[in-house]
């Protein structure tokens, strides 16, 4: 049975779409069917159909040729079909990415046998209520920001965690992030790399007006609830959010809806770290130590 593939393309990259042409010409020649998530005035590719999210028929993967940023955008539709998704990175530095541009080749003839394997990151469910009234509710892969409102000069808010309070701080914000979030906003934010496999997540003050501004390692079950003094915002991915009033109350959860990043190779995440940080292991004497 032949494979189905949607593909999304980050349409400001010339490069990216090049890619993408080239990729509906490999797969087509294994014998794939390929679909092209269309989005506002997109560049027509040839031997695929062009179709809208809620267009699209039963499919295997979804393809995405772009940076992180695109990668995050396109989750929105994996998540909605429940498919699987495979990163190819064209952006900066592509740490949700499984692949390089330079493996288009490889990457059709294992996405036309289906021969991938599955790794599923947690996601994070966010409400924010204020009395009885539900403000705002969303989603996250990466994380959970609580920033200064587009008004403000910094936010006032109170942490808790399983109904118990944590802090109060006063600053930029804090950050709740998964393990797949750790290497984006909250590690720029100073908090810890957390291993894909590692079942947890953090919670990162910006910023913070307080002698207790350390990041925390919480129990993905645990429910965090943020209440605010101030005005402030909140965005999920950076991508989803607005607004909110003093005295709305953020409640953060473990999702029961994961996001499935296909693995074509056997790269651990530690040789990804390395490689896209550029660390210097130099000294390193392998696993078996010269005596």
């Amino acid at each position: 049975m032949k494979t189905q593939v949607a593909i999304a393309v980050n349409w400001h990259r010339p490069d990216a779409i090049s890619a993408a042409k080239e990729m509906v010409k490999l797969l087509s020649d294994q014998g794939a069917d390929c679909y092209v998530v269309d989005e506002s005035h997109p560049v027509e590719i040839s031997n695929c159909q062009m179709l809208k999210e809620n267009q699209l028929p039963k499919l295997d993967c979804l393809l995405v040729i772009g940076g992180d940023g695109t990668i995050l955008r396109s989750a929105e539709i994996a998540r909605n079909l429940n498919l699987p998704l495979l990163g190819i990175n064209h952006g900066h530095v592509g740490f949700l990415a499984e692949a390089e541009s330079t493996q288009l080749t490889q990457i059709a003839q294992a996405i036309s046998r289906k021969n991938w394997e599955i790794e599923e990151r947690i996601t994070l469910e966010v409400q924010v209520v204020n009395q009885t009234n539900i403000l705002w509710e969303s989603w996250a892969l990466n994380e959970i920001s609580i920033e200064k409102a587009s008004n403000s000069r910094i936010v006032e808010l109170v942490t808790a965690v399983d109904d118990q309070p944590v802090s109060r701080y006063a600053g930029d914000g804090v950050i709740v992030a998964t393990p797949t979030g750790s290497t984006a906003y909250a590690f720029s934010a100073g908090g810890p790399v957390v291993w894909p496999n590692v079942n947890a997540v953090v919670l990162v003050p910006l910023s913070a007006h307080s002698l207790f501004a350390r990041p925390l390692v919480l129990d993905p079950q645990s429910t965090v609830v943020i209440d605010l003094i101030s005005e402030a915002s909140a965005w999920a991915d950076s991508r989803r959010g607005g607004d909110l009033p003093a005295g709305a109350r953020v409640i953060i959860t473990k999702s029961t809806k994961t996001i499935k990043l296909m693995r074509l190779s056997n790269e651990t995440f530690t040789n990804k770290l390395v490689a896209k940080f550029n660390l210097p292991t130099l000294g390193w004497r392998g696993s078996k130590a010269s005596e």
